[in-house]
Formats: structure tokens, sequence, C-alpha cells
């Protein structure tokens, strides 16, 4: 575990901090959030990290107008495909919770990527429904250690003011990857060939893994970390770091708010990543050189909403909100942003469309950045990436039902109004969640 950090290591740090009494006094008289600012090198690369994770991931929503030409594909077979990378994304997601607290983020973050890399390469070598599948759920299982990593990472280097903004701002490199995925990949299909573009875009995470073994060490053993930032970091109240096992976690009520946001929210998400290249294309009758604009603005607009809902509620918290109204206040602003979506379908202008629908994977975003923040307000930090682990789980078990359901309504309805009234009201529903499981938002008594 990072907490079982070499005793010479802490020993030096120790005396580092004896021999700088100026610098002890300061640190009594007031921490310094400009003592140093390496954790933002950190969330730059959780950010690449995950940018890097949505390209991979988005490429079959962008493609999937002309694998569905080429292969023969209806709704239900799509769907089948979707199902088999949510199946994985649920097994792996619980996994990688507890390889993150076993191994660390560095380790943990560097096996996440390998897989997922291999994974995503594999698809230029499918054929069918079934070799996509597979290749798909070789990505499911290396993508679920995203965000288990990211986040045990953002628990080690932030402290808890900082962490809804440094989540938010690593959280938008999955608009970012959404954003560069309808532009590059386009071009790259019809320069190459969809084969080939997968193969190009996996140089990124080899690059990416590169970057993080060289640059990434916790805190307490960073060379680039000053005393004063690492005190910065340790601010809050420490806990053990002592082991805690799955009956604890999942006998406690905090675990399920967290969860159960997840299972409301997370379908949300893939229904939006997966499907929204498709309904652009079948809705206002754009191709693959037409589409990428329209679907590029969707996911800037969402990119701003990522980073102001993790800066809304920090700032409420620096201002003197408790962590806990902070939280469902934003939480609630963003839950009315999406009402709009449900009308998505009546909108007949695509860029009218495309401000609403923007409007709403914003707010998605704003809402999933303070969700995200939950497990380390109220678990310790040995047990942050087990609880990530079990919500992205449950989400990634709602969003098999959404694929199911999605492919299901579209080959019998040809209408998406059902799915989008699905969207208006989930978020409502989430917030309702927390705040009856933890009204609060107090930390879990574990003892």
């Amino acid at each position: 575990m990072n907490s079982a950090i070499s005793d010479p290591q802490s020993v030096s740090r120790a005396a580092s901090a004896d021999a700088s009494a100026p610098l002890a006094a300061d640190t009594a008289a007031g921490l310094s959030a400009k003592a140093g600012r390496y954790r933002w090198v950190v969330c730059g690369l959780l950010f690449a990290a995950t940018a890097v994770n949505y390209i991979d991931r988005q490429m079959i929503g962008v493609l999937k107008p002309t694998l569905q030409s080429e292969l023969g594909w209806d709704e239900n077979a799509y769907s089948n495909i979707i199902f088999w990378f949510q199946m994985a994304y649920a097994l792996g997601y619980l996994s990688f919770g507890r390889v993150v607290d076993k191994l660390g983020a560095r380790v943990g973050y560097a096996i996440a990527i390998v897989i997922w890399t291999i994974g995503h390469m594999a698809h230029g070598f499918a054929s069918g429904v079934a070799s996509f599948a597979a290749a798909r759920f070789g990505l499911g299982v290396g993508e679920s250690g995203n965000f288990p990593a990211g986040i045990r990472a953002v628990a080690d280097w932030f402290p808890q003011r900082e962490r809804a903004l440094a989540i938010g701002i690593f959280n938008a490199g999955a608009n970012v990857g959404a954003i560069i995925t309808p532009l590059l990949v386009p071009a790259l299909v019809l320069w190459f060939g969809w084969r080939t573009a997968f193969f190009v875009t996996g140089i990124f995470g080899v690059a990416w893994l590169a970057a993080w073994w060289a640059l990434y060490r916790h805190p307490s053993i960073h060379p680039h970390v000053t005393q004063g930032e690492l005190d910065w970091i340790r601010q809050d109240k420490p806990d053990t770091g002592a082991k805690i096992g799955w009956g604890p976690l999942l006998s406690k009520r905090e675990t399920w708010c967290y969860a159960i946001a997840k299972f409301l929210i997370d379908p949300i998400w893939w229904f939006f990543l997966f499907w929204l290249p498709g309904y652009l294309f079948d809705r206002y009758h754009l191709d693959l050189k037409s589409f990428g604009l329209p679907l590029a603005a969707i996911y800037i607009i969402s990119d701003l909403g990522s980073v102001a809902g993790g800066w809304m509620s920090s700032t409420m918290i620096r201002r003197g909100y408790s962590v806990n109204a902070a939280r469902k206040l934003t939480m609630l602003v963003c839950a009315i942003c999406v009402a709009p979506i449900w009308f998505a379908q009546s909108i007949e202008s695509v860029w009218g469309a495309v401000l609403v629908i923007g409007l709403a994977t914003a707010a998605h975003q704003a809402f999933s950045a303070n969700v995200y923040t939950l497990p380390s307000d109220l678990f310790p930090r040995a047990a942050v990436g087990s609880v990530v682990g079990i919500g992205g789980t449950i989400g990634a078990l709602g969003g098999m039902g959404m694929a199911k359901f999605t492919g299901y309504v579209l080959d019998t309805t040809h209408s998406y109004e059902v799915l989008f009234a699905l969207c208006a009201s989930a978020y409502v529903l989430a917030l309702l969640a927390v705040h009856l499981l933890s009204p609060r938002l107090e930390p879990a008594r574990l003892d």
C-alpha cells in the first residue's frame, strides 16, 4: 500500500523539517497552497490518461454507422458488443479497486493501461460481433482501472478542500478524449481505414505509460515535492491506513450512497458516449465527414461542466459551506440542468440539439465530479480504491442493462424519446439516494 512507505524516507522528511525551523514555523502559522505545485503535474497526468481512455472507449461509437454498414449489425448486435464491454468493466472495476489499494496508484495505473491498450489495438483484427465483443471485453477490463487509480492518486496528493477541483480537472480529460475522437478518427478512417485507426490511436497509451512511470511517485517519497507542499497535502486528519475488508465496506450506508448514485448516472453517460454519434447520423442525416463538429461541440460544453462542477463545490467549501451542503447544492443545480434533454428529439435544428444535449452532458460531468469525491469524503485513504471499485461495478451493471434496453427500444420503436426521458430523471433520483443514505456526508465509522 502507499501508506506503507519506507521508514528511512519518512525519517529523512522529519529531519528535513527539523533542520528548517522557519519553514516549520510558517507551516504552524498557516498552510499555503502555493508551497509547491507538483500535485498539479500529477493532476495533468491523470487528465491525459483519462483523455486516452475515452479516445479508446468512444471509437466504436464514432465508427458505429461505418461498422453497421460494413459488417451488417443491427442495434441489438451493437448493444451486445457494448454489453460485453460493460460486463468486463464491472468485473474489472471491482478487482482494480483492490489492486490499487494494495499496490498503489503508480503500479495499479500502469497495469490498467497496458491491458486496455492491448484490448484497444485488438479491435483492428476483429471481423465480427464475437471478435469485437472479445476485444471490447479486454478493453473494459483495463479501462476499469482508470478511475480507481486516478481517485486514489487524488486522495494521496490533494487535501479534501482541493479534491473536487482536482477530480473535475482530470475527469475533464474524458471530454477532451470525446472531443478529439470525432475530429481525429474520421480522418484516420478516410486516409487509412478503420482497422489502422485502432493501431494508430493505441500509440497514445504507450506514450502515456512512459510518462507516468517516469514522473509519478507517492508524494512522501517524490523528489520534487517540498516539505511545504507535503504539509499542505497532509492537512486533513490522518487515517490509520489499515486494511479494510469487504464486509465492513459492503455493510456501510456510505458505500451504497456512492454505489447507487453510480448505478443511476453511469448508464446515462454510457448512452451518451455510445449512441450519440448514431443519433446525430439518424436524426439529422449527418455522415462521417459532417458529424464530427457537432459531436465535438457537445463534449467541449461537457468539458466546461466537469471543471465547473468541481470548482463550484470546492469554492463553496473555501467560503465556509460544509462539505455536505457544497456537494449536494452543486448536484442539485446539475440535476436541474439535465432536465431539458427530455425534449431533445423534438428539436429540428442540429445546433439547437447540440446546446440542449451539451448542457445535459456538462451537467452529468459536473454531477459526476462531485459523486467521485464521495469515497474520499466518507472513507479513509486505504478504502478509497475499494469503494470506488464497488461503485464502478454497480454503475457498470446499470450500464449493461442500459445497453440492452437501448438496443431493444431503438429496434422496436426507432425513437429516442423514452431514452431521453430516462436521462432527464436519473440525476434527481441519484441526489435523493445520496441524501437519504448519507444525510450529512459524515465519514463512515469502520471501527
